[in-house]
């Protein structure tokens, strides 16, 4: 299944997100920053940044184990949010930190149209055996 199939129907497909790169180890994705995505002040909602974060994170994860007896789920997410952002498409970029046998560790910066850091953020994802 490729990471478009995967989204269909999904928190992903609801806030815009969409991969644009997806390699080993590395991960790229944009969210508008728009109604679907904006706090009640008009601003990007930081809740939205995690989430695109973790998204990150967890595709990137994905693409790193064995898809046909693994799967992964996000463990602990931060975030610190930097920069305010009205409006345009943030993107960000994942990757992996640490890649072991149980867990892995994704740093995720999230930037604005102008390459400004908007979001930084650490995900920790926990690799399970599918049942």
């Amino acid at each position: 299944m490729d990471a478009k199939e995967m989204t269909r129907g999904t928190l992903l497909e609801a806030l815009g997100i969409e991969i644009t790169e997806l390699g080993q180890g590395r991960v790229v994705a944009t969210m508008p920053v728009d109604h679907r995505t904006h706090q009640p002040f008009g601003l990007l909602h930081g809740g939205a940044s995690v989430a695109l974060a973790e998204t990150v994170a967890s595709i990137g994860a994905y693409e790193l184990v064995d898809q046909e007896t693994e799967g992964v789920v996000g463990l602990e997410i931060n975030a610190n949010h930097i920069r305010a952002v009205r409006s345009g498409t943030v993107t960000a970029t994942g990757t992996v930190l640490h890649r072991g046998k149980t867990t892995m560790v994704w740093d995720i910066k999230i930037t604005d149209e102008q390459q400004r850091l908007v979001s930084v953020s650490r995900c920790t994802i926990a690799i399970i055996k599918k049942s």
